[in-house]
């Protein structure tokens, strides 16, 4: 073997290494997050189909919300990362606190939105006793919100500081203490729904007070202030903006498909919903590499290093489509036996497998989205993902629509063409978008801001 063999192989093996030392710990916190919607969906489902169906649609709100905002994480981690990178920890730690800040504001402004929950929820023209179910879950859920955020800034900071280790633990003990609550609330008090959300608000609540002593003793050991600077606040507002972009089109995506599968009826509405809370488990473990990447790259690209920045990349699509084999391989096998742990409906079990089986096949296709859609956002390239999002949007909501032509009748074959234009149609458009962004050099910037 020659010298420069065995050197590329040693790297290999050592991006390998830090990917995996940057991924398991986040893999645990990431599927702790959508568990926690599992929990409630498996609890709540045993109630009946109203309720699970009620549940769906105030979480998709609810999600919607937090989604819109994950760039309170997604871009705090490159912007503390760079600066990182290039040898400047107390600056990294500023702009860690900056995002907290950024999240404190805007999850007192979602607390305005609480007399609102009814009206939201009602516009997906639900059955009365479906959109009372998620008027409940969504209105004590709101309230949950401004924890939800602290800890998504404050993930943001730890995993800039290539600390995925520490979320896990918290999440950890967040699920843990969300399941057994809900059990007590849902079943040993008889609080149904209510139970099921006050349950998680306090979860979350534990959760973000414990990111914010951690932010609070890192500042101090580093000298940096805690009060908040509306320059630089605004300055992480101004680049959160295209990563919002980026994420309001994931999430009309997904509103469009609740909302198609509420006009086919309640037992496509409630499979639906399980198949999102899988799918989000999934998502978020496949997340996990992307979380990775993002934390590398920004490291890499603050120190000035180009070519390391690409076979990190390289090393980290392999993982994807790895990964999204193997997920696949699993969710395709239990296809037809998972549906009796999250509902006793036996309708809604028959049809179930019609989403999971299209599902199941993408899930290599999905691995390779989600790695690459993390590349970029680690570099900083979210002007590029918000504008590229609308495209995929356009590819995807004519084949979806496609379910509710009355050539296709409701039931099983209905919710197939749903999952199927998901699969194919919007995951496909976002691997090729990606994909073409990716083989350029465009997203390079190198430096300790972009």
């Amino acid at each position: 073997m020659s010298p420069a063999t065995a050197s590329t192989r040693d790297e290999r093996r050592r991006l390998d290494r830090d990917i995996v030392a940057l991924a398991l710990p986040a893999l645990g916190a990431l599927i702790a997050e959508p568990a926690f919607l599992l929990v409630d969906t498996a609890l709540v489902g045993h109630l009946g189909a109203a309720q699970l169906a009620g549940v769906g649609i105030g979480a998709t709100v609810l999600q919607t919300a937090v989604g819109l905002l994950i760039f309170l994480a997604y871009g705090t981690t490159p912007a503390v990362a760079r600066r990182l990178g290039a040898g400047d920890r107390p600056g990294a730690i500023r702009a860690g606190i900056d995002g907290i800040w950024l999240a404190i504001v805007a999850g007192a402004v979602l607390l305005l939105t609480v007399p609102l929950a009814h009206p939201l929820v009602a516009l997906f023209g639900a059955a009365p006793d479906v959109t009372g179910h998620a008027a409940t879950y969504l209105g004590i859920s709101i309230l949950g919100l401004p924890a939800m955020l602290v800890v998504l800034a404050a993930t943001g900071l730890l995993r800039g500081l290539q600390d995925t280790r520490t979320p896990l633990v918290v999440a950890g003990a967040g699920f843990t203490a969300n399941a057994a609550l809900n059990v007590l609330l849902i079943y040993g008090l008889d609080l149904g729904v209510a139970g099921s959300a006050i349950g998680t608000v306090i979860a979350q609540w534990g959760m973000a007070a414990f990111f914010l002593w951690f932010a609070v003793r890192e500042a101090r050991r580093e000298r940096v202030s805690l009060r908040p600077s509306l320059a630089a606040v605004g300055r992480v507002a101004g680049v959160g903006v295209w990563l919002l972009l980026r994420t309001l089109s994931l999430r009309v995506a997904l509103i469009a498909t609740t909302a198609v599968a509420t006009r086919l009826g309640t037992d496509v509405l409630a499979a639906t919903q399980v198949a999102f809370a899988l799918f989000s488990t999934l998502a978020f473990a496949l997340d996990a590499l992307a979380i990775a990447g993002q934390a590398m790259l920004g490291k890499a690209l603050g120190s000035g290093d180009a070519a390391l920045a690409r076979r990190i990349t390289r090393r980290l699509v392999r993982w994807g489509l790895v990964s999204g084999c193997v997920l696949g391989g699993a969710m395709l096998a239990l296809a037809w036996v998972v549906g009796g742990v999250f509902t006793s409906d036996p309708t809604v079990i028959g049809i179930l497998p019609w989403a999971l089986v299209p599902l199941a096949l993408a899930q290599p296709l999905a691995g390779f989205v989600f790695v690459l859609d993390g590349v970029l956002i680690g570099a900083g390239d979210a002007r590029y993902l918000a504008w590229t999002g609308i495209v995929n949007l356009g590819a995807y909501l004519p084949l979806l629509l496609l379910a509710l032509l009355p050539a296709v009748p409701h039931g099983s074959a209905a919710l197939a063409v749903v999952w199927l234009a998901f699969s194919i149609g919007y995951l496909g458009a976002r691997a090729l978008t990606l994909g073409l962004r990716a083989r350029s050099d465009a997203w390079m910037v190198l430096g300790a801001t972009r």
